[in-house]
């Protein structure tokens, strides 16, 4: 499965798509850009005149690259995003720097388990300085659902 397919099959619209390029993927962990647009609409009031990425998009970013992408990558069987049903079942991240509008982050997933359709992994968020800016555990369900 090419890092394309993967992309295609992400289940989110250009307005919540937080993966810009995956630079690699395979069965132990993933890892991707994604740089944060100025005119995104939350940044005009988060915070006034001091704008920064909220935590929530920072942990969906890391999710959307470091659990969603490898669980698809892990789930080669499921053909279309059609087939495939996610849920975040939980997160502990700490949060470290700021990211502000216009900066590009890079996220690298470890996976640690993934059985019975539950993928855990450990992610980090770097800048382009290479400063860590989060990082913690995210773990969720991929579950393939049948056709018909």
């Amino acid at each position: 499965m090419t890092t394309q397919e993967i992309l295609d099959q992400l289940p989110y619209g250009k307005s919540f798509l937080f993966v810009d390029e995956l630079l690699h993927i395979d069965e132990n962990g993933a890892k991707g850009t994604y740089t944060y647009a100025q005119d995104l609409p939350f940044y005009e009031g988060h915070f006034k005149n001091h704008p920064l990425t909220p935590a929530v998009i920072l942990t969906e970013t890391m999710a959307q690259i470091g659990l969603v992408c490898l669980g698809i990558y892990l789930l080669k069987s499921v053909q279309t995003d059609q087939n495939i049903s996610l849920a975040m079942t939980s997160n502990a991240i700490d949060f470290l720097k700021p990211v502000r509008p216009g900066e590009q982050v890079m996220v690298t997933s470890e996976k640690v388990y993934f059985r019975f359709n539950k993928l855990s992994c450990k992610v980090k968020m770097e800048n382009a300085a290479g400063e860590v800016v989060c990082k913690g555990n995210i773990s969720g369900m991929l579950i393939p659902k049948e056709n018909g």
